[in-house]
């Protein structure tokens, strides 16, 4: 599907997901975790369609069965003791912070897949190339190494599979032998890659005082109007954390605020700030299939 929220400019993109990734991370409230990961989860199904969809329920609901089981192994602090295993208390506080702590997680990695689908190495270098050239530089090249690193792994592979040399040919000897072969020639591989980004950019003058740069992005009205209701909805979230409408307490037992006038209105305004980039999508379809109906 067509995202319209990456077609806003660079400081609205960057805004968005510093705030709802920040949030995330340090907000352990049950509603906010909730929101958290279903805004995160139905933005990525937009964003990548079905290739979302296996990667959650592939990857991620494994991946937060795991932390969610772990946690109360290891952690055995809370009040309320559910079963003893080996003398080891299994207590209901630490199951739920394990829940907690998995869910969050998840929304971080789901917002991080989405955040590298928006956000371009172009966009990250205009909004960063003139204050931190190098470190902007560096961050471009991280962010996405990992997925141009599993784009040459594949091509490695069919490379090798085609000479019978492939992890999938042999006994299990060759098969590592195989293995490690590929993983010399992909680490080679972004060794060079690297050398080369670098000697490119250094040719071009990049980081030199005075240099110009051409950009295609231009700060128009709904940028304004889209990164003032950005400010007002994390102002609402942020004001909520100062009054305590987002707190909740695990250990050593569960404490948390009655829901209130307020509270509403701060998860409202959390939710809002979250489905942001859908409700503008869905805004523009509706608008298209508008137009389209008036032809």
């Amino acid at each position: 599907m067509r995202d319209a929220f990456s077609r806003c400019h660079p400081v609205v993109n960057f805004t968005y997901f510093t705030a709802v990734l920040l949030f995330s991370m340090f907000f352990m409230h049950p509603v906010f975790l909730g929101i958290s990961l279903a805004a995160s989860m139905v933005y990525a199904i937009w964003l990548n369609g079905g290739r979302a969809i296996r990667f959650q329920f592939l990857y991620m609901l494994p991946m937060l069965l795991l932390v969610a089981l772990i946690n109360p192994a290891f952690n055995h602090e809370g009040m309320t003791i559910l079963v003893y295993v080996n003398d080891n208390p299994i207590t209901l506080e630490s199951i739920v912070y394990g829940v907690a702590s998995a869910v969050m997680f998840v929304s971080v990695v789901i917002w991080f897949s989405c955040y590298n689908a928006v956000m371009t190495s172009d966009k990250f270098i205009y909004l960063f190339g003139r204050v931190i050239p190098a470190l902007s530089l560096i961050l471009s090249m991280v962010l996405r190494f990992v997925p141009k690193f599993k784009a040459q792994a594949r091509v490695i592979s069919n490379a090798q599979k085609c000479i019978g040399r492939d992890v999938s040919n042999g006994n299990l000897w060759t098969r590592a032998r195989n293995g490690v072969k590929i993983l010399s020639i992909l680490v080679t591989w972004a060794l060079e890659n690297a050398i080369e980004t670098a000697d490119s950019m250094r040719s071009r003058g990049y980081g030199l005082k005075g240099r110009t740069s051409f950009s295609h992005y231009r700060f128009g009205q709904r940028d304004k109007l889209l990164l003032t209701t950005l400010g007002l909805l994390i102002f609402c979230v942020l004001a909520g954390a100062l009054l305590q409408e987002n707190s909740i307490q695990y250990f050593p037992y569960i404490k948390i605020n009655a829901a209130t006038a307020r509270s509403v209105l701060v998860y409202t305004a959390y939710f809002l700030l979250c489905m942001l980039p859908v409700g503008l999508n869905i805004w523009e379809e509706w608008t298209w299939r508008r137009l389209y109906s008036k032809l």
